[in-house]
């Protein structure tokens, strides 16, 4: 299921989330070239996250192959900065596009019940969450793990618990036909983390190329901070001020 949007107004502009996405195109175009060979793997090599790099179990002069027998060579001492810059790295069109659209339909309702600051907060724990499970799940990897995904999983976990019964309008490949439905979140986003988590179980049982356990990781921080981090006062504001048309949040 993929979703398009959701019947959810906001009160406040989201201006945390459109920031984020904007700081996410940034880094894409001008650090990471669009997707040109030779500044991605530039970008891969100094700030994306390397578990065994990191940790210091890697030896130093570890090569990692990464696109068209280009790689890096570790030198053991890896940037514990990594830990939150590899959440602006991509690694296609694909990637960022799918991942900043996710960020948008759900992240504008989640600041909205927080406010800008809570919210750039919140989503770099989300962050450090997703990529300690990553990291816990195999500490002497040496994958490259980039991507917004993990965060993204946070903000998707912390709607589930604030706004379970939103109508999210989604995509559904049926076969070679494509049609749309109108679901709660609680079952669109309860189905994407059953998938994380099942995927992230037969990852385990070969090598992957997606950070599964991330995605579970930031996922279940998402559910755990909205409790402590949201401002109730500006829910009963959203409630106040769209009686009719802002979903009801429950925590």
């Amino acid at each position: 299921m993929f979703p398009i949007r959701d019947e959810n107004p906001t009160v406040r502009v989201p201006i945390a989330t459109i920031s984020i996405i904007g700081l996410n195109i940034i880094v894409w175009l001008f650090i990471e070239g669009g997707g040109s060979v030779l500044p991605l793997i530039n970008s891969f090599c100094l700030y994306s996250l390397i578990p065994g790099d990191l940790l210091g179990i890697v030896p130093a002069g570890t090569t990692i192959p990464l696109i068209e027998n280009v790689g890096c060579v570790l030198d053991g001492k890896g940037s514990v900065l990594t830990l939150i810059t590899h959440a602006f790295l991509h690694g296609s069109w694909f990637h960022i596009i799918t991942n900043l659209w996710f960020l948008w339909i759900f992240g504008d309702n989640v600041e909205d019940a927080m406010g800008p600051v809570r919210f750039v907060g919140f989503y770099l724990l989300c962050i450090i969450a997703a990529a300690a499970a990553q990291i816990l799940s195999d500490p002497a990897a040496i994958t490259p793990m980039v991507g917004a995904s993990g965060a993204i999983g946070g903000v998707m976990g912390a709607y589930a618990r604030l706004y379970p019964k939103a109508y999210v309008h989604v995509l559904i490949p049926i076969g070679f036909f494509i049609t749309t439905a109108a679901i709660p979140a609680v079952y669109m986003l309860g189905y994407w983390f059953f998938i994380q988590l099942i995927s992230s179980m037969l990852a385990a049982e070969g090598p992957g190329g997606v950070a599964f356990l991330a995605h579970v990781g930031g996922f279940v921080a998402g559910l755990a901070l909205i409790g402590p981090m949201h401002r109730p006062d500006y829910l009963v504001e959203r409630s106040r001020l769209n009686p009719k048309k802002s979903a009801k949040y429950r925590l």
